[in-house]
């Protein structure tokens, strides 16, 4: 009893240790690239934070002002996103894990099972931040060449601070579980999460701060920064650490403001630990009530796939994964968030003000229609590993019922196929002409684009089809851990790698084109021969890679069923 907190820990990190150990197909390459784009990101931050503290150190009193409000600010923009991934921790380390069944009837205080799982609930909320405040940190201190008291105190301000909303989402996830079952929760907050999370996207594009970068907008500028002031109260931890963090840049140690960090971390603590032994059980005994049954029939569908030119296995098979996607919460919920980014991805180009260099307007529109082209390639990609790729390891342990029934895994896999094809192509191709459209690129890359779109999609959901049958992990909880795997890893590269030779071969000829456009010069039968060679690579590559992908996956299942 008296060592029961720290070994109810320990399972955690034994397993990530077994799993270190074990060292299945494809961790040391996942581990390079995933570690490679984690020093980039590191090395980025903390030049970012670097360069903007020396610049600042040239304004004397106005740069302090102005870095004591960053700090604030900084760690305000993570005060939210830690109270939203609290709720969301919290719901699966207190009443959606696994191993609870057996903790609760062990011979274990309550409080002592509180506070283990509450440190895990705070370390798997706050890694994220850590990881993305330590440059940040870092890259301030190195600027103003703070002494080693600085990252002390940054080391005890980051702890309280990630302690106090985790703590209060901790408590909202307490109080919802005990007003609707576990399970309902769960999707009710993936569904408020995604909006939140879209509305604050376009909320801060609204804004339109580069409005700021305009000449006639400089008399608005100490309005700006009374705008910033606002949001910066003293009642919030976000300020209480900033304040902490700029004494120690002076020499100094802000007592008040660290006392304040910290006490307050602990009463939530406390308060928070007997809300729980009140009130725990009582939400765990309604997350372990049995969901009702209720399916929604989507008959609109079995109507219009019976319109469709498909035969009656593969008709099934498609009004099957329809109905089972729209049913789930969860995987249709996130395409609010991508509806978003593409509102304001299409919103960008709109605002875009290319008149103030017109000597050059027009070839930059040009310019931009590649860069979209490439930005489109990248939504396809990262729709298709996060939808398609896991769409075979979807079917999870009733897999069986597909290898055991009348239905080739040809027919099966293809109509996986079809299912994440239209809504991909239909999704990149009117992101692509509209965006073309607002740009008013010229008439012949607008031609070549959309072309460029059909035959990257068919690439690109092939290739992830295929890829997913290959690399299928039926064990798997969610789709993200499928799309994280190995086989997802190597679909990303493979996609990107795609990508920018289908941009080489097809940017090429247009340049081409557009040059002699402009000149108002001949092309010459040589170079139009040319020309059509590339777009002709391009659409073979394109072509080959959906049909290899395809076949190498039935190949898989195929050998899988033997």
């Amino acid at each position: 009893m008296r060592r029961a907190f720290p070994y109810l820990l320990l399972p955690h990190l034994w397993s990530s240790r077994n799993r270190a150990r074990r060292r299945e197909p494809g961790d040391l390459v996942r581990a390079a690239l995933f570690g490679g784009v984690g020093l980039v990101v590191f090395a980025a931050l903390f030049w970012g934070a670097f360069w903007l503290t020396w610049q600042l150190s040239d304004y004397d009193e106005l740069g302090d002002y102005l870095l004591r409000l960053g700090l604030s600010w900084l760690f305000l923009t993570f005060l939210a996103f830690l109270t939203f991934s609290g709720i969301v921790t919290a719901l699966s380390t207190f009443f959606l894990s696994e191993d609870l069944r057996l903790l609760l009837t062990a011979p274990v205080a309550a409080r002592r099972l509180f506070y283990a799982r509450f440190a895990r609930t705070v370390a798997q909320s706050s890694w994220m931040v850590v990881v993305f405040l330590a440059p940040a940190l870092m890259g301030v201190g190195v600027a103003r060449c703070a002494p080693a008291s600085f990252y002390l105190s940054a080391v005890m301000a980051i702890v309280p601070f990630a302690v106090i909303p985790v703590a209060i989402g901790t408590a909202c996830t307490l109080l919802l579980v005990n007003v609707f079952p576990a399970r309902r929760a769960r999707d009710l907050l993936m569904l408020m999460g995604l909006l939140f999370a879209g509305s604050i996207v376009i909320l801060l594009r609204v804004i339109r701060p580069e409005q700021l970068l305009g000449a006639e907008s400089l008399p608005d500028v100490t309005g700006f920064f009374s705008t910033l002031q606002s949001p910066v109260t003293p009642l919030l931890p976000s300020f209480w650490a900033g304040e902490l963090l700029f004494a120690s840049l002076k020499g100094s140690w802000d007592v008040v403001h660290a006392g304040a960090l910290w006490t307050t971390a602990l009463a939530f603590s406390v308060a928070l630990r007997a809300a729980d032994e009140r009130w725990h059980f009582s939400g765990y005994s309604r997350s372990q009530e049995a969901p009702k049954a209720r399916f929604t029939r989507f008959r609109s569908l079995d109507v219009i796939a019976g319109m469709l030119p498909l035969s009656a296995v593969r008709r099934q098979l498609l009004v099957k994964d329809l109905k089972i996607f729209l049913r789930d919460v969860s995987q249709w919920s996130q395409l609010l968030l991508l509806l978003a980014l593409v509102l304001i991805y299409l919103y960008n180009f709109r605002v875009l003000d290319l008149q103030r260099i017109p000597y050059m307007s027009g070839f930059i529109k040009n310019i931009y229609a590649f860069v979209n082209l490439g930005m489109a390639g990248f939504v396809m990609a990262t729709v298709a590993v996060r939808f398609v790729f896991p769409a075979v390891s979807a079917e999870g342990a009733a897999f069986w019922i597909i290898r055991t029934s009348p239905i080739s895994l040809r027919d099966f896999l293809w109509s996986k196929f079809w299912t994440g094809l239209v809504p991909i192509l239909v999704l990149t191709e009117s992101l692509t002409i509209a965006a073309n459209e607002l740009l008013g690129v010229d008439p012949f890359l607008k031609i070549v684009s959309a072309c460029a779109i059909v035959f990257l999609s068919f690439a690109l959901v092939g290739l992830a089809t295929g890829l997913g049958a290959r690399y299928p992990r039926f064990t798997a909880e969610n789709p993200s851990q499928v799309a994280g795997s190995y086989g997802g890893v190597a679909f990303m590269i493979v996609a990107v790698m795609l990508i920018i030779v289908m941009i080489v071969l097809i940017g090429w000829p247009s340049t081409t084109y557009l040059i002699y456009q402009l000149r108002r010069m001949p092309l010459g039968p040589v170079r139009e021969g040319m020309m059509a060679v590339s777009f002709l690579v391009a659409a073979v590559i394109s072509v080959a890679t959906w049909l290899i992908g395809m076949r190498s996956g039935v190949r898989a299942l195929d050998a899988m069923s033997n």
